[in-house]
């Protein structure tokens, strides 16, 4: 039996095992990057201490984001079974990731999301970012493979949302990475879902949208830094008046 509305703290593979099958209705997630293994972002040499508030250099607490590629791709294989496992056969999983330039070649993340069930890709489109290299434009968006179960349904007229969705990265949140606010709440209010895994919570902002819409969340996080930042964000969520909001 899961206890909702609260975040585990420990690593997420090895929480997610001990979890009953169809527990959740939907999984909204965005892992690490493994930017620290890139070939030419800046992300090593401080270069990327350029661009305000670039926690990222810095890194993550608890996880070094600097895995080796394919122990990075078995890592996300092996967590992405287990989301599907965890969510029945009308469950969805809208798995966030970015595509980036490594070794000259474009790195599009097939290989981590080959042979699951994906349905669609969403194109998140950010306000601006850095590049430190000449031989490609500025990324200015990631992706979220929307990874579905056959009997997976979005919510009615949700389906009028197109695919491309323009959301502004988060700005006021000391988490490396963060998720805002809008984007989750697009995703969780476009399903029926009732019950929202998110395995790498980070500062809890997938526990916030499921909030908003009246929806029960369950997190897993690493760090427990990262657990008390979400925990603190979740308790002056329900503290203020969710007026405050505005749904773009």
């Amino acid at each position: 039996m899961v206890e909702y509305n609260k975040i585990v703290q420990g690593d997420c593979l090895e929480v997610m095992k001990t979890l009953p099958n169809e527990s959740f209705d939907l999984v909204v997630t965005s892992p690490p990057y493994n930017l620290k293994n890139s070939t030419g972002n800046g992300m090593k040499d401080g270069r990327g201490g350029k661009w305000k508030n670039a926690e990222l250099v810095n890194g993550y607490a608890d996880y070094d984001d600097c895995m080796p590629h394919n122990e990075y791709v078995e890592w996300q294989r092996n967590c992405l079974t287990e989301m599907m496992r965890l969510i029945p056969n009308d469950g969805a999983i809208f798995y966030n990731h970015k595509w980036r330039v490594q070794a000259g070649f474009l790195q599009d993340r097939h290989d981590i999301i080959d042979g699951f069930p994906v349905r669609q890709i969403i194109i998140w489109q950010r306000k601006g970012g850095i590049n430190f290299n000449a031989g490609y434009f500025l990324p200015t968006y990631e992706v979220i493979y929307l990874i579905a179960k056959p009997d997976f349904k979005l919510a009615p007229k949700a389906n009028a949302h197109g695919d491309i969705w323009e959301f502004k990265q988060e700005t006021n949140n000391s988490h490396p990475a963060p998720f805002p606010v809008n984007l989750i709440d697009r995703i969780i209010s476009s399903t029926m879902a009732e019950t929202v895994l998110d395995p790498f919570m980070g500062s809890g902002t997938t526990a916030i949208a499921a909030l908003l819409n009246n929806r029960k969340y369950f997190g897993i996080e690493l760090s427990p830094d990262y657990v008390s930042m979400a925990k603190e964000r979740i308790s002056q969520f329900e503290n203020q008046p969710r007026l405050n909001f505005q749904r773009v």
